[in-house]
């Protein structure tokens, strides 16, 4: 047993008392939730204050002058006001909504690759990136001819940051874009580092924090980036709402990544002129209700305390990785000094699909696949893992049924 587990203070029957939808058994078996990565589970404070907002108050924001439609819009941007307290943005307008990472990315892909830089310059990726954050910018080299660089990972999985710093040594780079935590390793890339260097060398910096945010408190002040982006429904709030930060200059700067209502200041036939920043990247009525849940769930996490965040996913991480090391046949993909609550797997003689579709009969949800990121698979010489990814509300036990359940998995395939 690991004596750090729990965290000090941190009340897991509680937490896990606050998610309706841990209470429920699967095939007359406890449901075991450890695919957190790739969406959590919501509490009821998010859950209630959407439909609060739907039963009490709903009306389209910014537009309306009745009283339900001036409460609804004061409780969506308030969200702004939240997120930028969470990221500590320099001020509110810094932040744009999105549905998710994934159009936070294009956006800037879109606005900043093609409305600022220049064909001939590089974005540099990373070989454990997202499909997210790959296809966008495969998409502007071949429409915008933008070079695109890949850094190597490390046997480890780790950011290869010599090969970094040589992909970095010509100053053609323009943008760097890289995960701030790998959704496959559950390495923690040292962003400050990276940051640095590649300004020194005059890139800009995006990181995508779709997995980072949830588990550590992310200061985009003290890392120094550009950009940071991140998804709603992975920080235990609603799908269809996610976030892009930016330096206010950069937002001025960039053209708008789509035209329609509330993203101008006036139309007429000949011109339309924009809105101010941020909304004029936010074209038509936006995911209201989302972002109220948003704000809820960054309520939520906030009391709970990123501290406490930070001390149960090392605890539950340092477990998992010494019981899975005690199943024959296992083998745990990256060793990173620096990871998270995400653990990635393989099991000798078993398909990760079979493992998964085992598990599930025993009430235990993992993911299998290539969790979109195919060259990091390729990289590793593999068609896909398994993925065991914890939550605020992962417990102690739901790591030992999983050992418990690979090694039934594996004495069937043995």
């Amino acid at each position: 047993m690991n004596d750090a587990f729990p965290a000090p203070g941190f009340d897991i029957a509680r937490i896990r008392a606050d998610f309706p939808i841990l209470s429920q058994t699967v095939r007359g078996k406890p449901l075991v939730f450890l695919d957190s990565a790739a969406s959590a589970q919501k509490p009821r404070v998010v859950i209630d204050a959407m439909v609060n907002c739907m039963e009490t108050q709903y009306a389209n924001v910014h537009r309306g002058l009745h009283w339900m439609s001036e409460r609804t819009t004061d409780a969506y941007e308030s969200t702004r006001d939240v997120v930028a307290a969470l990221l500590n943005a320099n001020d509110r307008t810094e932040i744009v909504f999105t549905r998710n990472s994934t159009e936070a990315i294009n956006l800037v892909a879109h606005s900043y690759g093609r409305g600022i830089m220049k064909p001939g310059e590089v974005v540099l990726i990373s070989e454990m990136e997202h499909h997210a954050n790959i296809v966008p910018w495969q998409m502007l080299r071949d429409s915008h001819g933008i070079e695109m660089r890949v850094a190597a990972v490390t046997e480890t999985g780790e950011l290869d940051m010599e090969d970094v710093a040589a992909k970095l040594s010509d100053n053609k780079v323009g943008l760097v874009a890289i995960t701030h935590m790998s959704n496959v390793f559950g390495t923690y890339v040292p962003v400050e580092r990276l940051i640095r260097l590649a300004h020194e060398h005059g890139a800009k910096v995006l990181l995508d924090g779709s997995q980072a945010v949830v588990h550590r408190r992310v200061d985009v002040q003290a890392l120094g980036c550009d950009f940071y982006v991140f998804t709603g429904h992975k920080l235990y709030g609603p799908t269809g709402i996610g976030v892009l930060w930016a330096r206010h200059e950069l937002l001025e700067a960039m053209p708008p990544f789509m035209g329609g209502g509330d993203m101008i200041d006036s139309v007429t036939f000949e011109r339309s002129t924009w809105a101010h920043v941020p909304h004029k990247f936010e074209a038509g009525t936006p995911a209201i209700i989302e972002a109220i849940g948003l704000k809820a769930a960054i309520g939520y996490v906030q009391e709970i305390g990123y501290e406490a965040l930070s001390a149960h996913e090392a605890a539950l991480t340092d477990h998992a990785l010494s019981q899975l090391a005690t199943v024959e046949g296992l083998r745990v993909i990256g060793q990173a000094q620096d990871r998270g609550g995400v653990v990635s797997f393989t099991l000798k003689g078993a398909h990760a699909h079979d493992v998964a579709t085992l598990l599930d009969r025993q009430g235990i949800a993992i993911r299998a696949g290539h969790h979109c990121a195919e060259p990091l698979m390729r990289r590793l010489g593999l068609d896909s893992t398994a993925r065991a990814s914890f939550g605020v509300y992962t417990s102690h036990e739901e790591i030992d049924a999983l050992t418990t359940g690979l090694n039934r998995v594996r004495e069937f395939f043995v």
